[in-house]
């Protein structure tokens, strides 16, 4: 195992991951964040190095502190070779199955590996996949293949005008993780409110404030470069609320050249609509996510 913290090796990987999008794109995104700083304090493992079959990121043990906390006991994973990586995957020194745990990765090809390695650690697994998309200006950028301009359309991404005098853009405050906690389908606890204020102060968030000075549609962004947890609160639902701060994020954040992206549930007709006038980008991989509790 190496754990890769030089500067330069770090660059070298995500230069490497680059070229194998889509599929690396959650280690991608968390690899380029580690590189503008790792505000979350996560470490690189790979099995080899420089030519690596399996990479893991994850955080540093003290950070893993709570046996019941899996949005801390996160694991993002690569792997070139499945058949290899079931072994490194199953190393206690990169993966604390005894642990509440969850593993994140656009490669739906891991699931028989990770259903395989809780079995033999005596964990059940639950298995979360969605549709994933890609901001046009992003996929132009790093999956350019993947663009077919002629089926998108020329006005898609002009939003209809937001009536200002009732609806401010602004910023999320730590403050607002409660109600963002309340409305997000993975969180809803105690351990995800202190996931979400943890992003609200690491990362840039957008919101809009409505007639009652609160948040009434937001959207944040993880350490893995993701765009999630966006919502609107029920009242407000049907003008469109979140496709503004999305475009307001997405204009934003791209000026930055953080690689966005995000997950839309295949239930979720409604946003499925919204990115598609926002001109993302179907990709051909899956978001996967992993929850593995001991028994």
């Amino acid at each position: 195992m190496f754990h890769l913290q030089s500067p330069q090796k770090l660059l070298m990987l995500e230069k490497s991951l680059r070229m194998a999008l889509p599929e690396s794109l959650k280690v991608y995104g968390t690899i380029f964040h580690m590189n503008q700083g790792n505000p979350f304090k996560l470490k690189a493992l790979v099995d080899s190095w420089p030519n690596f079959n399996t990479l893991v990121v994850r955080p540093q043990e003290q950070e893993m502190t709570d046996d019941l906390d899996h949005y801390t006991n996160t694991y993002l994973i690569y792997s070139k070779d499945l058949k290899k990586c079931q072994e490194f995957l199953g190393s206690p020194e990169v993966i604390n199955w005894k642990q509440h745990l969850q593993i994140q990765s656009t490669q739906s090809s891991l699931h028989e590996v990770i259903e395989n390695l809780a079995s033999i650690h005596y964990g059940q697994v639950k298995h979360t996949q969605c549709n994933l998309y890609m901001p046009l200006d992003t996929a132009k950028k790093l999956v350019p293949t993947l663009v077919d301009t002629n089926n998108l359309s020329s006005n898609a991404n002009k939003p209809k005008s937001l009536n200002q005098e009732m609806f401010k853009l602004s910023s999320l405050d730590v403050a607002h993780a409660a109600l963002v906690n309340k409305f997000w389908s993975f969180g809803g606890n105690e351990r995800s409110q202190r996931f979400i204020e943890r992003c609200i102060r690491t990362f840039p968030s957008f919101c809009l404030l409505g007639p009652e000075k609160t948040p009434v549609s937001w959207t944040l962004m993880d350490y893995t470069g993701e765009l999630r947890m966006g919502a609107t609160v029920p009242k407000y639902r049907g003008q469109a609320l979140i496709y503004h701060v999305s475009h307001c994020q997405i204009q934003s954040l791209g000026k930055l050249g953080f690689p966005m992206y995000g997950h839309v549930d295949r239930a979720n007709h409604s946003m499925q609509r919204s990115v598609t006038r926002l001109l993302w980008v179907s990709l051909p991989c899956q978001w996967n996510q992993w929850n593995s509790m001991p028994v």
